[in-house]
């Protein structure tokens, strides 16, 4: 049996309970599979990249065969602002919609799910992915620009550096997977900085205090952080806030990391991998 988020977002959690850490979020009108339930929890896991988790069941509608069967496999039309608003036709109601949000059965301003239609901005609404090149890149980004860190999160009001490169290549038609490790996993290897463009993402990890050994032993690091390079010298991520900051073959140099001993600033993450998608 398949579910359906009708919020703008709800939390999927690593355990049934509402403490549990928030592994991901629900977009509006994403749909997962029902794997169990376990009192006021259902077991899921998301369709669109298989992340499993456990979701308030009061903030899931399971799906019949027939709605199931009448929904588009998969929605063409998305939300491309990081928070766009929709008003139902039935109610008058407002919900807010948040970037990667993906609209069923959209024509003209109007959307439909369930039976159910809805108003939207068009000037909201993306129909076709976007060439992903600099200038494309740089004019969906900026509106990203200081959404707050948070841990699971892949939305406006907060975002992790993995949900950040999910939402934003899903604007230009790529699929990504959720974690920054697994993400590390799809596309092709680019041969470092001197190769890379705008739209490839970097993968780092924590940075070593000794960076002349930095090429004997970076290769042995764990990813702990993903980014999207503007070009080969600046790089957009979610790491405390979305923000712009250089790169180079070190990895990333925080400006806004500069103390006594770094009056420049210094290395926060150091660079492991580069990859296009």
């Amino acid at each position: 049996m398949k579910g359906i988020s009708l919020h703008s977002v709800v939390p999927v959690r690593t355990e049934a309970r509402e403490t549990a850490e928030m592994s991901t979020q629900i977009l509006f009108a994403e749909q997962c599979e029902i794997l169990a339930e376990q009192a006021r929890w259902y077991q899921v896991r998301l369709c669109q990249d298989g992340q499993e988790g456990w979701v308030d069941k009061k903030m899931l509608t399971p799906l019949s065969a027939e709605e199931e069967q009448k929904l588009p496999a998969e929605a063409t039309a998305m939300v491309l602002m990081p928070m766009a608003y929709a008003v139902s036709e039935n109610n008058g109601q407002t919900i807010p919609l948040t970037a990667g949000t993906r609209l069923c059965n959209y024509n003209d301003g109007r959307f439909e799910l369930l039976g159910v239609g809805f108003r939207i901005d068009p000037s909201m609404v993306l129909t076709a992915s976007l060439p992903l090149d600099e200038p494309h890149l740089l004019q969906a980004v900026r509106f990203f620009l200081n959404i707050p860190y948070l841990w699971g999160g892949k939305n406006a009001m907060g975002m992790d550096c993995s949900g950040f490169t999910q939402v934003v290549l899903s604007l230009f038609g790529k699929h990504l997977l959720r974690n920054a490790s697994e993400q590390a996993t799809q596309g092709t290897e680019v041969n470092g900085l001197e190769d890379a463009q705008a739209g490839d993402l970097a993968f780092f990890c924590k940075p070593q205090t000794n960076h002349a050994n930095h090429a004997n032993h970076a290769n042995n690091g764990t990813i702990t952080h993903v980014g999207i390079l503007i070009d080969k010298q600046r790089i957009i991520h979610c790491s405390g806030r979305v923000k712009v900051e250089k790169i180079d073959a070190t990895g990333i140099f925080s400006i806004e990391q500069a103390d006594a001993q770094h009056p420049q600033g210094q290395y926060t993450h150091q660079l492991l991998s580069i990859r296009r998608y």
